[in-house]
């Protein structure tokens, strides 16, 4: 009788073990996708100071993440990680280059920005997606019955997601100004960004006043552009970066002084961008290197973009 029982003691932590499998592998791509997402986790790509490197990185990374992302649907830190690295890869490995490729090279130019529009809805389609998963209805947006009461329920924590969609769907939309479908969209991210502002109006070092400015300048007041609003703007995203960011230059540039045909005030912004020292804000070293390539290209093709600048060559 007595060895018919004995192997009970090791049986049972068998069956348990085999019964818990499942619950192990969920609580290992848990640990793992927590790891991955963890708060400072982005440095790896942004305080880097190889703008190859990371290109060639980042598609691999984003596959990784969708691969724990279908394993692991649910994980806010996935979700924001995965769609942010879509924004991010699409801006400045694929219409960042494109924006400088000589314009007789037309055709391939415009292959690499309808690319680029692609990457950037995928990336703000994920995190449309979790909110969707956090707020049920989010989806229907200003269409929804339940829009402002959404709006109430929206957190500093959500800030960022909130940031890399409006920021993924507005880019898409610049490329293609003619999309109505993203058209009557846009100004459901304007209300969602000022929301983002009135939660966190310090989000990483005033990147949604770099976004406004962007905004603002760009879309007409149907869609919720607002002049008026650039300059202040504009100000606080300096004062917000401590003047150690290219980009809040370069965007001021781009977007308000080429449509001003303000020349001198344009020269004078990017010759700023370009006196910056990447090393000084190490996190966001990339960041810089590749705002200050666009601001060297920008200061040396400032004939195509101002009437009577009078150098320049469309042909180059």
């Amino acid at each position: 009788m007595k060895s018919r029982y004995a192997c009970f003691p090791f049986i049972v932590p068998l069956m348990l073990f085999l019964l818990s499998t499942c619950s192990i592998n969920k609580l290992a791509i848990n640990a793992v996708s927590d790891a991955l997402t963890a708060e400072g986790s982005g440095e790896v790509f942004t305080g880097d100071s190889d703008p190859r490197l990371v290109g060639d990185a980042i598609p691999f990374a984003i596959k990784m993440y969708e691969a724990l992302l279908s394993s692991n649907p649910n994980h806010q830190g996935l979700i924001l990680t995965t769609g942010s690295l879509f924004v991010m890869y699409a801006n400045a490995f694929v219409q960042g280059p494109a924006e400088l490729l000589p314009r007789i090279q037309y055709a391939e130019r415009q292959a690499a920005m309808e690319r680029a529009k692609k990457l950037y809805l995928r990336g703000a389609e994920i995190l449309y997606g979790g909110f969707e998963k956090k707020y049920p209805g989010f989806r229907e947006g200003s269409r929804g019955e339940n829009f402002p009461k959404i709006l109430a329920k929206l957190k500093k924590a959500d800030v960022p997601a909130l940031y890399w969609s409006a920021a993924g769907y507005l880019s898409a939309f610049s490329l293609n100004p003619f999309d109505m479908t993203l058209g009557v969209k846009i100004p459901e991210l304007m209300v969602l960004v000022d929301r983002a502002y009135a939660l966190d109006p310090d989000f990483n070092n005033g990147a949604l006043d770099d976004l406004l400015v962007l905004a603002h300048a760009s879309l007409p007041e149907a869609l919720g552009g607002d002049k008026s609003r650039v300059e202040t703007h504009f100000r606080r995203s300096l004062e917000k970066s401590r003047g150690r960011l290219a980009g809040p230059y370069v965007s001021y540039a781009s977007a308000v002084l080429i449509p001003a045909q303000d020349y001198d005030a344009f020269k004078t912004c990017l010759e700023t961008a370009l006196t910056l020292d990447p090393d000084a804000d190490p996190a966001n070293r990339l960041v810089n290197i590749l705002a200050q390539r666009k601001a060297r290209y920008l200061l040396d093709n400032a004939g195509l973009y101002f009437v009577d600048y009078d150098t320049g060559d469309w042909d180059d």
